[in-house]
């Protein structure tokens, strides 16, 4: 019989076959340091020679290598553990506060008549590339993929809502109210409450040219803090216009064109120095005279001040008048205050614009949102009225521990079972599974554990009760119960235990 090893490790490996043709006893073998050290290149040297004895196959008609040479366990290089850089992993306990704020979320948006949508998070980047200037631009997670298109992780939900609007036409039934948990991405300096991936809730109403589209929109909101503990001293929203920058604007015959650049300038005016604003402000083409009357106006925190400068007949006062007066119809007046200086930094925004704060001023922008009549058709559609808010997940969290709010979210299981006998495992497994489909939540003890673990995992688990099943209960087709709140503890048939 031909050899089939090479020889260079015949030697090595004679012991283990000399082993096999003797009486056996159980020993440990010291397996040979060159073995475990043998590099690729060995490998290949040794399949092209068994190539070679196996009658230079490789070059005919046939399957070359009729050896062909085993997986090389090469040496393993430790990897960083850690998430790439602004962003996280999700642990049980993190999981189920990120699983009690998105159902707080959803609850709010079912309360106030919303249905859920959801969009792909791998968009076309041409969905987000819209005018020069907006800091989204520069954000994005864009590459292009192996067929050649561009496309981009989603910075925001809004385009992605206004793509579907126009895919579905004219089988779309106006107005429609929709929300969205979506985890969304931007390559942004990451400072506390932002990251360079976040979730984010968004409630829009499309369909709809009123004000009361924005006033229940705040309310919602408004709803989600008391829901979770939050006051109006601890929060509020800065509520404008970009109407009243419109006219401004047109007040000192500034063109149209230059109004989107403005807005995103002006939406840094509490970020950068006053002097770097007016800067920016005077390389778009904007007067001395025009800069210094719009700071004047942006520096307004009153309605009633507003009014007496660009005067009462504007769409400006008119819906934010409004908006205040609904406020009080919907009960939140005390949660909202005009401010003449929040324009938001997307290009799309046409009227309403809001912001969520906390009023310690530890925290960037909770929330943030108001009307975009004109986004579609940006993308080729047809305009429809529409407006809507984005809510993070991230600066919420913190605002929360910063008020001591982060609820205690611990496991929970209505039930263990666990089996005293190996023999009754699969017994267990019944008794696990007829609670199930009852509704009840079971961790099944699924390997053989003395009774102190099975405590122990009660007590980390808050489990409500124990079902131990053993031989002499089974027998009679009964299990133990034990109310581990009480410690009651009874004998009962299977078909009975609910």
């Amino acid at each position: 019989m031909p050899p089939l090893l090479n020889p260079r490790l015949s030697s090595s490996l004679k012991p283990l076959l000399l082993l096999s043709q003797s009486s056996f006893a159980p020993r440990k073998f010291q397996i040979p340091r060159q073995l475990v050290s043998v590099k690729r290149r060995a490998f290949s040297s040794l399949a092209s020679e068994q190539s070679s004895d196996n009658g230079g196959r490789s070059g005919g008609g046939g399957r070359s290598g009729a050896l062909s040479p085993s997986p090389v366990a090469e040496e393993v290089q430790r990897i960083d553990v850690n998430p790439p850089k602004g962003t996280r992993d999700f642990p049980p306990e993190d999981m189920r506060l990120r699983n009690w704020l998105f159902n707080h979320f959803r609850e709010v948006s079912r309360l106030f008549g919303f249905e859920e949508v959801d969009y792909p998070v791998l968009e076309s980047e041409a969905l987000f590339i819209r005018k020069a200037g907006e800091e989204i631009r520069d954000q994005l997670y864009c590459f292009e993929d192996r067929g050649n298109r561009r496309v981009a992780l989603r910075p925001e939900l809004t385009p992605s809502l206004a793509r579907l609007v126009i895919q579905k036409g004219k089988s779309l039934s106006f107005p429609l109210k929709w929300f969205a948990i979506g985890q969304c991405w931007r390559y942004e300096r990451m400072t506390r409450g932002r990251r360079r991936e976040h979730y984010q809730w968004n409630m829009d109403v499309l369909g709809v040219p009123e004000v009361t589209a924005e006033a229940e929109l705040i309310a919602s909101i408004v709803a989600f803090f008391k829901r979770i503990g939050i006051t109006e001293s601890d929060v509020g929203f800065k509520v404008s216009s970009r109407k009243v920058l419109q006219e401004v604007l047109r007040c000192y015959s500034v063109p149209e064109n230059l109004f989107g650049k403005v807005c995103i300038i002006i939406d840094k005016i509490e970020k950068l120095p006053i002097d770097e604003i007016k800067r920016e402000l005077n390389a778009t083409g904007l007067s001395e005279e025009a800069i210094e009357g719009l700071l004047q106006v942006l520096s307004i925190k009153s309605l009633t001040k507003l009014e007496e400068i660009l005067g009462g007949t504007g769409e400006a006062i008119a819906d934010l008048k409004q908006l205040f007066s609904l406020a009080k119809k919907f009960g939140y007046s005390e949660w909202i205050q005009f401010d003449a200086s929040v324009v938001r930094g997307l290009a799309y925004y046409t009227g309403i614009v809001f912001e969520g704060f906390d009023r310690e001023g530890k925290l960037r922008a909770i929330c943030g949102g108001g009307r975009y009549d004109r986004l579609l058709s940006t993308f080729g559609g047809d305009d429809v009225p529409a407006c809507g808010f984005g809510f993070g997940d991230a600066v919420i969290v913190e605002l929360l521990k910063e008020k001591g709010l982060v609820p205690e979210l611990s496991l929970e299981v209505e039930n263990i079972v666990c089996a005293l006998d190996h023999d009754l495992q699969a017994v267990a497994a019944t008794v696990a599974t007829k609670l199930r489909e009852k509704g009840q939540s079971v961790d099944l003890v699924l390997e053989s554990k003395p009774l102190k673990w099975v405590f122990k995992r009660a007590t980390r688990t808050n489990a409500q009760r124990l079902i131990l099943v053993g031989n002499t209960e089974w027998q009679k087709g009964m299990v133990v119960v034990k109310v581990l709140s009480s410690g009651e503890q009874y004998e009962i048939k299977l078909d009975e235990l609910e």
